[in-house]
């Protein structure tokens, strides 16, 4: 079997969308050393997030012309049996496509988003999903939103829940912290978010619940760290910072490495994900497997995914989110019981059985493909 994978996010800082398919194809390299895989790249350094015996072609940045242009030439020159995507598969693809929709929020959240990138996603992932052979997605939150949104058959969505790296364990507080004073001069104790910035992960409304807080509990010593890359939101977010009452207590650390991220989760003492809306979640994962307590939104996957391993809030209550943060915060015998559930569930989520389920997935839609062929007539390739 040869497949081929639209890698463009990997080095490219897209969170999400980078975590999964590095995760996917390190499992896909361990897993299967029959098949050949090819990962289509445009970032400049990609190479060193591609397993080693993946084969690399390089296709261009713009997404106007990987799209329109250069992933259906690499397909074409390279004949695999069928091409993995994100979201967005090519304008012409001369094989079957898989294509993995983590959420629909542009759909159902699009106050969430600019509009152009509202339009151009209605456009795209609604071809994608018309003509692909299997659509992955990481929750049943999702694979419902995507029925309701598509009126896809649901025998053509398969649910692949995310998972969290090995890299994220517990590592004692002492140890994080000194590292990260001299990465990031963060103060301690703190509370702590990671996300991009922007509405939908709702640090606006963290930061108005963390004035809360210290307003009726002034005894709490905390800070709040926020982590993240800016987007064209971000500007909103630190204004709301910098005019807080509890401003000299917000801390933006920007976008953080892979090395660095496990030790921002160990250093904190409580960790808040207060999104409006997710396909899955990974970072509360994350924050579960270092042993850290979870407060997070009930709403959309992030529920799903918690499952009872965390405290859960109203994102849109700024009281409902003080209050889980303080129950947290003061009731020590909460807190270790909410980290010792996180660490058991996180442990349900592993990458290596998101990459088997997604490579039964690979076999089955080419195999159905071998007979559709020999039914009508024409000899499937042979390599």
């Amino acid at each position: 079997m040869r497949f081929s994978i639209d890698a463009h996010a990997v080095g490219r800082k897209l969170t999400g969308n980078e975590v999964y398919i590095r995760n996917l194809m390190s499992g896909f390299s361990a897993l299967d050393d029959k098949s050949e895989f090819i990962a289509y790249v445009s970032e400049p350094g990609a190479e060193a997030g591609i397993p080693k015996g993946f084969a690399i072609r390089h296709v261009s940045s713009n997404p106007f012309v990987r799209l329109g242009f250069d992933l259906t030439r690499r397909v074409t020159e390279d004949r695999p049996d069928l091409l993995h995507v994100q979201y967005t598969a090519p304008l012409a693809c001369p094989v079957p496509v898989v294509v993995s929709v983590h959420d629909v929020s542009f759909l159902e959240a699009p106050h969430f988003f600019p509009p152009g990138r509202v339009a151009q996603l209605r456009l795209t992932v609604s071809r994608t999903i018309r003509q692909a052979a299997r659509i992955l997605t990481p929750s049943e939150f999702s694979k419902h939103s995507i029925e309701r949104a598509y009126g896809v058959d649901p025998d053509r969505i398969t649910v692949t829940p995310n998972a969290v790296s090995t890299r994220f364990r517990p590592i004692a507080r002492e140890v994080a912290l000194t590292r990260l004073h001299a990465r990031f001069s963060l103060p301690g104790p703190y509370i702590l978010t990671v996300g991009d910035l922007q509405p939908r992960k709702n640090q606006v409304g963290l930061i108005h619940a963390f004035e809360e807080l210290l307003r009726e509990h002034p005894q709490i010593p905390h800070h709040l760290v926020l982590t993240g890359q800016d987007s064209w939101y971000a500007s909103t977010v630190r204004r709301a910072a910098q005019r807080s009452c509890a401003a000299s207590r917000i801390h933006f650390t920007g976008f953080v490495s892979d090395e660095d991220l496990p030790y921002l989760y160990a250093g904190c003492e409580l960790f808040v994900f207060p999104s409006f809306y997710e396909g899955f979640g990974i970072p509360i994962l994350e924050a579960m497997a270092c042993s850290r307590a979870v407060a997070c939104s009930n709403t959309t996957a992030v529920a799903e995914v918690a499952d009872g391993a965390a405290i859960l809030f109203q994102p849109s209550s700024t009281r409902d989110m003080m209050r889980a943060m303080r129950d947290l915060l003061l009731d020590a015998e909460l807190r270790q019981r909410m980290e010792r559930l996180g660490i058991a569930r996180a442990a349900t989520f592993q990458w290596r059985n998101a990459s088997e389920r997604t490579l039964a997935v690979y076999y089955e839609i080419v195999e159905a493909r071998a007979r559709e062929l020999r039914h009508s007539g024409v000899a499937p390739v042979s390599r």
